[in-house]
Formats: structure tokens, sequence, C-alpha cells
């Protein structure tokens, strides 16, 4: 269950104390990730009426924060403050539909991306309860 971003664990596993961040490439990884994850999302008809005109500024936020969640610098934090993903997404209506088309395009994006193993699995597994979390409405 998602508890916050400092309860998740972005070291890979005990005997590897680097995190998911250092063990994938660093930010350029986060990067092509986002990339292919919007590149998706741009043609997305039930996700792509929740983005305004252009992506460019959820692009940067997006990659931003997995960069810091998964164990890079803070610098999403020091320009937007705390995450609050829950709040920032309130406004948006996501519902069961909407959850599944993003994690569907985000997995795509992960195995695009050649995020190697066991970090995609994490990602993966972190990005599904994620979404989930951010449900807000019924069907």
């Amino acid at each position: 269950m998602i508890r916050g971003v400092g309860y998740y664990s972005t070291r890979m596993s005990e005997a590897d104390p680097r995190s998911i961040y250092e063990q994938v490439g660093g930010h350029e990884t986060f990067e092509r990730l986002v990339d292919a994850f919007y590149a998706a999302v741009e043609t997305d008809p039930v996700l792509r009426p929740l983005y305004p005109p252009t992506l460019d500024e959820p692009k940067l936020h997006l990659g931003l924060f997995l960069s810091q969640f998964f164990g890079g610098p803070d610098v999403y934090s020091q320009r937007r403050g705390h995450p609050r993903l829950r709040a920032r997404h309130l406004p948006f209506r996501i519902g069961r539909k909407e959850r599944d088309a993003w994690v569907a395009h985000m997995e795509a994006a992960l195995d695009a991306s050649g995020i190697p193993e066991p970090a995609c699995s994490q990602m993966r597994e972190y990005f599904q309860e994620a979404a989930t979390f951010l449900i807000n409405q019924l069907e």
C-alpha cells in the first residue's frame, strides 16, 4: 500500500544499497520513460482530455517526481514542494477506466525504456499501487 514518498524503498535489494535511480542510469532513464509514456497519452481518448493543451509541463513534473521518488535528487520538492499526490490529482476525474489506461501506458513505457529487473518489477508495482490510490470516482 502507498503510504507516502518517504515510506517506499527505493533500493533494489538489501545486498545492493544503490537506489533504483542509480541502478537504472539516472535521470536520463526517467526522461526516456516519461517520453514514451506521454507519446501514448497524446493520442489516448481517455487520458488526453485530463491534460493541458501542451504536455511539456506534465512531462517535466513527472520526470522530476519519478527521479526523486526512486532515489534521485530532490529537485521536484525544491521546485514544487511536497508531492501531495492525492491532493494534486483531486481536480481530475480518475476512475477505474482512467487508472487502467494510465497503468497500461506506463507499463508499456517501462518495457520500451529497457529498465532492467528487478527495478522494472518494483517500479511496475509502485505504478499500479499509486494509480489505484489516486482513484477518486466510482464508476
